[in-house]
């Protein structure tokens, strides 16, 4: 098994990610931590193989937590979850050692993509000794820096997913499936499949808001 530790400050993020975690066989989380400061005490504690570690923490950023992992010799490897989206962020976390990077919002199937292929890494290099050439050492990488999308549901896009998640992230208070389809020029039903599969997949849920005669109308807001 392999050992996590999850780093969010968010309880209600910490805890869907933990159960995430637990539902990719071959992973146990050992604990979750808060802040930069406990997880740093929790691994001189209690060593673990794997950290899913947020970056916006309450008391450090979580790249001094992996500094300060390193200086202490601690060799946990780090996949990094984050909204941040400078590149400038992403050549920090690769400089500091962190395996891979996650953004946020993310589904369970893109977290069970990094696990997996971070497991079929660490399979591919423990007690391997010395490579025979450079193929093997490709192949050892690129376990761990494949493909990072996992494939989507039939006659549904990438770009038209990242559009309709662009504009929950506008509007923190919920968005209609009419709304999200009019402001990136797809139907209500296009639109509304889409955040369906957002909801089936954890990153979204729905919220029924009422005012108006009838029934109520249905937002989506992420979660």
């Amino acid at each position: 098994m392999i050992s996590v530790l999850v780093v969010e400050d968010e309880e209600i993020t910490a805890e869907a990610n933990r159960l995430y975690v637990e539902r990719v066989p071959g992973f146990r989380v050992e604990g979750v931590a808060r802040s930069g400061g406990e997880a740093l005490r929790f691994v001189r504690r209690r060593p673990v193989d794997l950290i899913l570690l947020d970056l916006y923490l309450p008391d450090m950023h979580g790249l001094e937590v992996c500094r300060a992992l390193r200086a202490a010799g601690v060799l946990s490897d780090v996949i990094a979850v984050t909204s941040a989206r400078d590149l400038s962020v992403v050549r920090s976390a690769v400089s500091v050692g962190v395996a891979q990077y996650l953004l946020k919002p993310f589904t369970f199937a893109s977290l069970s993509e990094k696990l997996t292929r971070y497991a079929r890494f660490r399979s591919s290099v423990e007690g391997a000794g010395e490579v025979g050439g450079q193929n093997e050492v490709d192949r050892a990488l690129a376990a761990l820096r494949g493909p990072g999308h996992s494939p989507l549901p039939k006659g549904m896009a990438s770009v038209t997913l990242d559009a309709v998640l662009a504009e929950l992230r506008k509007a923190p208070q919920g968005v209609s499936a009419q709304a999200a389809g009019t402001a990136i020029g797809i139907s209500r039903v296009t639109a509304r499949r889409y955040l369906e599969h957002l909801t089936d997949s954890g990153v979204v849920r729905r919220v029924p808001q009422y005012g108006g005669v009838g029934r109520p109308e249905l937002l989506y807001r992420i979660v």
